[in-house]
């Protein structure tokens, strides 16, 4: 592996750009995959963990054996989210900064097709998309990969997962045999090597890492609290670690923005993100995020893909995610650029067993920590504050003021004025958690694993699947939701004339593939529609407002 820019044998102009963006040494990812691109012509499958600099991996070697002079659609790039999409588009355009002429136009769901359709026709000779949206682009003839030299699939598996199999599919049966594919994953799941079997040609495949394993610079821990005490234990977390930039992960939407509104209303630097937002909302919140404003951003796993921040000094998992692999994706965010990082999850009693299957699929051992209580809590922030005074440049103009400061404290010793400038930072502080109960679960109040056995799964272990309160006995109730599942109810049915076939239709338009629909089930005056649990708040977001046949729809989830 290289271990200098200098020796991967890039061009002048590409070098000089990433040296403008702080680019020192390549990671292992980039020093393994560039030199194989440059001088090979083979298809690659390279497995690697999110944040390893993938798409320097990718990126420059595509831009490096572009044709400038010829002004078709050359590389095509898919990826799973239109932040991600928007990032990969960004990067390539700042790899490129010293090449003239070269024009990259990226595609995605949630935004004007017309004024992509504009960009696509004055020429790309990169697109970035996602699945969906440039399926949809080829079918009204806007987009044309014909000509297309290498196609580059990157975080296959999260696409896979958002159930863009079928788009997937339709898009590389057009592309042209005579290609180079490349694909890039943190995971190996079946579906994702039945795509490289499928449309790949005898490809190698590069693993950077354990394959499926969490990075050697994440070190990963749990609380066990008991269910109404998790968000307290969230607090606790933040207090304990008063340096905390992090992002905290919900599994849904409505989640995501309550716990944030509860964060704000109890002081802390924090915002949600979430498939509700419009992108104006989104652009500002990341602005924010990545200039440090917030210290912690609320996210569900849609909303996050494509977050580009390097120096995460936690990931907390308010809840575990559905899908063990996903775990991956959330603690691959932190311990970026060979820096150290923690991956936290707060978890109750019946979710133990999650914890050990977790471990199963990174290969990494959890430390069961206890929740931080009062003292400790205390000690961390004055120290926190100590250090902070002890740091600070003092300025000139403050001699001015010492004759009216040494008047005001004249009299009072050094020790009680310690005493007073701490107490007056910190007296809400104690207030606080004078009366803050200890939140860890005796060793005594562990249940026999053999009582609960049947509630010890991911799925039942928050509740999420129990019927929905309130439901009338003549509504028609759907039936059970496959596991990974939940229900999605619209405000139409047979007397709408709706069939299953619609409902897909509706459901691609919203960019979500076949593969992340389930059951359907229709009723006279509405419908329920399964979808993965990874879609289920987009897909709300995308329907609930949305008009169909000149009926303005109203969705709902079931859990």
């Amino acid at each position: 592996m290289v271990s200098d820019f200098l020796e991967l044998g890039l061009s002048t102009e590409i070098l000089n750009a990433v040296a403008e963006l702080g680019f020192e040494k390549p990671t292992p990812v980039q020093g393994t995959v560039i030199p194989k691109l440059l001088v090979e012509d083979g298809d690659i499958v390279c497995l690697a963990q999110t944040g390893t600099g993938k798409t320097a991996a990718f990126g420059l070697p595509a831009l490096e054996y572009l044709d400038r002079t010829n002004p078709r659609t050359q590389i095509l790039i898919l990826c799973p989210t239109r932040e991600l999409c928007r990032q990969i588009s960004q990067d390539l355009t700042n790899y490129s900064k010293y090449l003239d002429g070269i024009r990259i136009v990226s595609v995605y769901g949630g935004a004007n097709i017309t004024g992509q359709m504009k960009d696509l026709k004055r020429g790309a000779h990169i697109i970035v998309a996602t699945p969906g949206r440039l399926l949809d682009l080829m079918k009204r003839e806007a987009a044309d990969i014909s000509d297309i030299r290498t196609l580059i699939l990157d975080e296959a598996d999260e696409m896979l997962n958002m159930g863009f199999k079928d788009e997937l599919d339709a898009i590389l049966a057009q592309a042209p045999e005579q290609r180079r594919s490349l694909l890039f994953s943190a995971t190996l799941p079946k579906e994702v090597e039945e795509i490289a079997r499928s449309y790949m040609k005898n490809p190698e495949v590069v693993t950077v890492g354990q394959r499926n394993a969490g990075s050697d610079n994440v070190e990963h821990y749990y609380y066990m609290v008991k269910e109404e005490d998790r968000y307290s234990a969230l607090k606790r977390i933040a207090d304990f670690n008063p340096d905390i930039y992090a992002i905290v992960f919900c599994k849904t939407r409505e989640e995501t923005q309550k716990i944030a509104d509860a964060l704000q209303k109890d002081g802390y630097d924090a915002d949600a993100l979430h498939g509700d937002l419009s992108q104006a909302q989104r652009d500002h919140v990341m602005e924010r995020f990545k200039r440090h404003a917030l210290h912690m951003l609320v996210a569900t796993d849609v909303a996050a893909r494509g977050i580009d921040v390097s120096d995460l000094t936690h990931v907390i998992n308010y809840n575990l995610p559905q899908e063990i692999e996903l775990y991956t994706h959330r603690s691959g965010r932190t311990g970026r650029a060979d820096k150290k990082g923690v991956s936290i999850a707060i978890i109750n009693q019946r979710e133990r067993g999650k914890i050990r299957r977790i471990e199963a699929v990174i290969k990494k051992q959890f430390t069961r920590l206890p929740v931080p209580g009062a003292r400790e809590i205390c000690e961390r922030q004055l120290v926190h504050l100590i250090n902070g005074i002890n740091n600070v440049d003092v300025r000139d103009d403050i001699y001015s003021f010492m004759p009216v400061i040494n008047e005001l404290w004249d009299g009072i010793s050094r020790e009680d004025l310690v005493k007073k400038i701490l107490s007056y930072e910190f007296n809400r502080f104690f207030d606080y958690y004078r009366k803050a109960k200890d939140l860890n679960i005796p060793e005594k109040e562990k249940k026999d694993r053999r009582k609960s056995s049947v509630r010890d799964s991911e799925d039942a272990a928050s509740g999420d699947n129990t019927a929905v309160k309130g439901r009338k006995a003549n509504d028609g109730n759907p039936g059970d939701c496959e596991k990974g599942y939940v229900w999605l109810r619209l405000n139409m049915g047979y007397k709408n004339r709706v069939i299953p076939r619609d409902i897909i239709s509706i459901m691609k338009a919203c960019g979500i593939g076949k593969k992340a629909v389930g059951k359907i089930e229709i009723f006279n005056e509405f419908l329920y529609v399964a979808l993965k649990e990874s879609v289920a708040d987009y897909a709300k977001s995308q329907l609930n407002g949305a008009t169909y046949d000149r009926r303005r729809l109203s969705a709902s989830l079931l859990r």
